[in-house]
């Protein structure tokens, strides 16, 4: 296989092959395939894999929907030398995915995670170079609404960077073909910032829209939620001040809040997940920053509480309007 180069740039369109046929992975994968790129959707279910490969894939949103079919494939050795490999499954999946992907691409394939929570990153470097990894974070929201059909909740910026000088040109590259797909795209020089800006917002609303059943602009509504949410912003801050990371954002609480108000109508995905009975990222999130500060000796009991409900929650799933 051969190993990305200016030429494939030049032709005009970019081999993506999109891991995880979720909301996400909808999403992008319909925005990219629309600006003339060949996407390739890899799914392990192959029985989704042929309805997705029959009906192909939606994307509504207020206005209108957008449709597109893909290819999908349960088998990665059946997608032609992608130029970049997105990661769209769920942060505990990310090792399952990956180990299979290392059975069909180099290790210097292209692979980007624009995952939520920590540990993805790490998961990944062990089975492709950190060289040509490229990571971030996205403001893009999406709802699945059914096998291939996502709703784009709400538009955002997007954030890629390298974590060695080696993949500089990769994330530039990233960049300029999402933003060619109207995803806009900004490449910074310290990803990893970036990261914790967005696990600092997720940690502090994503699991009290999960307990409360709250949408995130409620969630200002009421003096206890801001409250929770001061504090479990404090406690990552003090994480990541002792792992020695500076927050993309001056005032994190106030950005948390910010957020809140941007995307008030916004279900988070982690509400999604325990009104449907799936398993939550909640490890990769509260229970990340809970780990480290055991590590660091920072005390994180909130985040450490948080992470407790919400796996009691999500180990006993509860139905639409069921009380909490």
């Amino acid at each position: 296989m051969l190993t990305f180069n200016s030429t494939r740039e030049g032709r005009g369109f970019m081999r993506v092959l999109i891991v995880g046929p979720g909301a996400m992975g909808t999403l992008f994968g319909v925005l990219l395939a629309e600006a003339g790129n060949q996407v390739w959707v890899l799914d392990h279910r192959p029985e989704r894999a042929k309805l997705l490969s029959k009906r192909g894939f939606t994307v509504k949103r207020a206005g209108g929907e957008r449709k597109r079919k893909l290819p999908v494939v349960t088998d990665p050795s059946d997608v032609p030398a992608p130029d970049f490999t997105f990661i769209w499954v769920k942060s505990y999946d990310t090792e399952r995915a990956v180990k299979r992907l290392s059975t069909a691409l180099p290790r210097d394939s292209c692979i980007v995670t624009l995952q939520n929570g920590l540990g993805n990153i790490e998961v990944i470097s062990e089975y492709f170079n950190r060289d040509a990894l490229v990571a971030g974070v996205t403001s893009h929201g999406a709802t699945l609404l059914g096998p291939g059909e996502a709703f784009h909740a709400g538009e955002g910026e997007t954030v890629v960077g390298a974590l060695e000088e080696g993949a500089r040109e990769l994330a530039a590259r990233c960049a300029r073909m999402l933003d060619k797909a109207g995803i806009q795209t900004r490449v910074s020089d310290d990803v990893t910032s970036e990261i914790w800006g967005k696990l600092v917002i997720n940690a502090a609303i994503n699991p009290l829209t999960a307990i409360t059943g709250l949408r995130n602009g409620e969630l200002l509504e009421f003096e206890g939620m801001r409250e929770l949410m001061g504090m479990v912003v404090g406690e990552a801050v003090e994480v990541a001040s002792k792992l020695g990371i500076k927050l993309p954002f001056d005032d994190p609480l106030e950005r948390v809040f910010e957020v809140c108000r941007l995307t008030a109508r916004n279900r988070s995905s982690m509400l999604q997940d325990v009104e449907a009975g799936r398993r939550t990222e909640i490890d990769a999130i509260n229970g990340a920053i809970a780990r480290l500060g055991t590590e660091l000796g920072v005390p994180t009991p909130v985040n450490r509480a948080l992470t407790l409900i919400i796996r009691t929650i999500s180990s006993k799933p509860m139905r639409k309007g069921e009380p909490r």
